[in-house]
């Protein structure tokens, strides 16, 4: 059975609005929903098998309020598999469940000076520093995808508005992609914010170009888990990354919860 069939099977007429990814070191938020069901992702033909800790590697069906919503509790990146449309199947199925929405979650190093670990970037646009896309190789013309306002204008602005009324503080600015695994270089880094960075890291990209792909509406937030490279004088670290994300755990459980609950009223 495909994906879809799975889902429709074990959750007969369950149809999200929303669906979200959740990063390193950001599971648990489904603890928090309501009428909760899981699907691993090996039951799910031609979704990731993320070998990265701090994945989970499970879709999970819930209710936030009256919003349905998919959560997606861990992703493949480019550096496991080298390839960057190792998400294409978990994207289009969510599309094809009836998801409007997509907002994605990551970690990443920051770059702007008031950004310390802990901090919260609402997403403006992003770079691609791999030269890799997830949609090579598609047929048809339709693979030319306009990704201006990528990051959806009145998606960043409900969040904005949550966080204000929270007194969560959202940075926002750009987003770069590196292939990674290892750590970007000081001189990539230097280079990233002279093009106009400020957070570095090396997933999301791909998600966000299959869901404009698919006609979703997307929307990311990047938690700032270090200074990026060459800006303190610490030894980065994937441990490091999980234990600055457990620092704003909290904030962004709560803003994404209020801003689910609110999509749906």
């Amino acid at each position: 059975m495909t994906p879809l069939e799975v889902i429709r099977r074990r959750r007969p007429g369950f149809q999200p609005q929303v669906a979200v990814v959740l990063g390193s070191g950001l599971g648990g938020l489904s603890d928090q929903m309501v009428d909760a069901m899981a699907i691993p992702y090996g039951d799910l033909k031609g979704f990731p098998r993320p070998d990265v800790s701090g994945h989970q590697g499970q879709l999970v069906l819930a209710k936030v309020g009256q919003t349905p919503v998919a959560l997606l509790e861990g992703r493949a990146h480019l550096y496991e598999t080298g390839r960057a449309d190792a998400m294409k199947v978990a994207v289009r199925t969510l599309a094809a469940l009836g998801c409007e929405a997509l907002v994605l979650t990551n970690a990443a190093g920051g770059l702007d000076n008031d950004m310390e670990p802990g901090s919260i970037m609402l997403m403006t646009d992003h770079l691609n520093f791999t030269g890799q896309s997830p949609l090579f190789g598609e047929p048809s013309d339709d693979r030319f995808v306009d990704l201006v306002d990528a990051y959806d204008p009145a998606l960043r602005q409900q969040l904005l508005d949550h966080g204000k009324a929270m007194g969560v503080p959202l940075h926002q600015g750009v987003y770069a992609w590196f292939a990674g695994p290892q750590f970007e270089t000081v001189a990539e880094v230097r280079a990233a914010g002279i093009l106009g960075a400020n957070a570095v890291g090396m997933s999301t990209v791909p998600e966000v170009i299959l869901a404009r792909h698919a006609n979703m509406r997307v929307a990311g937030l990047s938690i700032i888990t270090n200074k990026a490279t060459g800006m303190s004088n610490l030894t980065l670290s994937h441990e490091q990354t999980k234990k600055h994300a457990a620092l704003a755990m909290d904030k962004v459980q709560q803003l994404l919860l209020a801003f689910l609950k609110d999509y749906g009223s």
